[in-house]
């Protein structure tokens, strides 16, 4: 039976996927959400002519010829306007960010412009709207300012807050269960026997779908047993989407794939024709997405990134691209099998601006510290010929 290619499994895992439903967070909450819906100004920024400097509030025809000397009517501090109308030959002190007084239209600076008591003269001619930030200036009430599907930063934050909206429609995140199966697994902290081994993938994998959005319920670990991993698999029922890691398989001790089908998952795919990460699943139960990934760390990081990104994506509303950028090989490589490869590598900068891609000599998918080490994966596709230093060839970031 032929494998399937990674982009065919993709696609058929983000069919159909609709984002999920908006919810109301208050603003303070929001950073990092997806906006579910555009959001519009509910005001004029700034609301009201204002001065952009320290100094006075004039009629500029009234410093046509300067020096002159105006008489001062009173103060206009942020948060405290001056009330009454400025009138020809006077002038008001005036603070940056304060209102602008009715009848003045322009702003002299304070350093042209020397107050003695109640009398300041002006030493330099100003132009009408000079130094004055116009009602409206950034944005104005109905404009829109940010558009849905956008993973909110600390600047989209702050354009919020100025338009007056205390909270925001965003998409909500989805729910991510995990479980590690095997009995050779100890949880971190823990001692290993003398056949046991230290728990990672689900802490790795459960940062990463934090770190794309996704909330996490991670169940620890299963033991090889049918009885334990369909309890498991129950407990699960409500997240969006289930991760399993270890026993996929169809080995004497691996019973995730019966535990799966026994539970109301029906299969859609098993064994991708990728390197590493071959033993990769993938079903469905009702609206519940099943992922199971491989037992090795890198190959489960690697799927991970293939495929559990971009189904958190497409839930969130965001777009799903394949995030794949150019490079030039920095080693020689050797022409690739049947399989599509992801090959870990460093990235560095050519004098030009251009990147380079070096594989790391030794690519065994247990290799975590390697994984960490790396900050991109070569992709080579099924049957890629031998390829050259300085060959141009496709990466994928590491950026989790």
């Amino acid at each position: 039976m032929a494998l399937l290619p990674v982009e065919d499994a993709r696609d058929r895992i983000v069919k159909g996927v609709k984002p999920l439903q908006p919810e109301a967070v208050a603003l303070d909450k929001a950073l990092g959400r997806v906006l579910a819906k555009p959001l519009k100004a509910m005001r004029d920024q700034p609301p009201f002519d204002g001065s952009a400097m320290d100094g006075y509030a004039v009629i500029s025809a009234d410093l046509a010829a300067t020096p002159v000397t105006l008489k001062l009517a009173g103060t206009s501090a942020a948060g405290h306007g001056f009330k009454g109308r400025v009138a020809r030959g006077h002038c008001v002190r005036i603070f940056t960010g304060a209102p602008m007084p009715r009848g003045a239209d322009a702003v002299l600076i304070q350093e042209n412009a020397e107050a003695e008591g109640r009398m300041v003269k002006a030493l330099q001619p100003v132009k009408p709207q000079q130094n004055v930030r116009a009602a409206g200036l950034d944005f104005r009430r109905g404009d829109g300012l940010l558009p849905a599907g956008l993973r909110l930063n600390a600047r989209d934050i702050g354009l919020a807050a100025a338009a007056n909206a205390a909270e925001l429609s965003v998409r909500r995140r989805p729910l991510v269960a995990l479980i590690a199966t095997g009995d050779e697994l100890v949880l971190p902290g823990g001692k290993p026997g003398a056949d046991q081994i230290v728990s990672s993938n689900s802490h790795a994998i459960s940062a990463m779908a934090q770190h794309l959005g996704a909330e996490v319920v991670n169940f620890g670990i299963v033991a090889d047993n049918l009885k334990a991993t369909e309890r498991a698999i129950s407990r699960a029922a409500r997240a969006d989407i289930l991760v399993t890691t270890g026993g996929a398989s169809v080995g004497d001790h691996d019973y995730v794939q019966e535990a799966l089908r026994n539970s109301g998952v029906k299969i859609d795919f098993w064994k991708i024709a990728m390197r590493p990460g071959k033993p990769f699943m993938y079903g469905r139960r009702k609206g519940q997405h099943v992922l199971g990934l491989p037992g090795n760390p890198v190959s489960a990081l690697v799927c991970a990134r293939l495929f559990l990104k971009p189904l958190i994506d497409a839930m969130l509303g965001l777009a799903v691209a394949d995030d794949l950028v150019e490079a030039r090989l920095g080693a020689a490589m050797k022409a690739n099998d049947t399989r599509q490869d992801y090959v870990r590598a460093t990235l560095s900068e050519e004098p030009g601006g251009g990147r380079v891609a070096t594989p790391f000599d030794r690519q065994d998918s247990s290799m975590q510290r390697t994984f960490r080490e790396a900050k991109a994966l070569i992709v080579r596709p099924p049957h890629a010929p031998a390829a050259s230093q300085g060959d141009v060839v496709k990466i994928l970031r590491l950026d989790f």
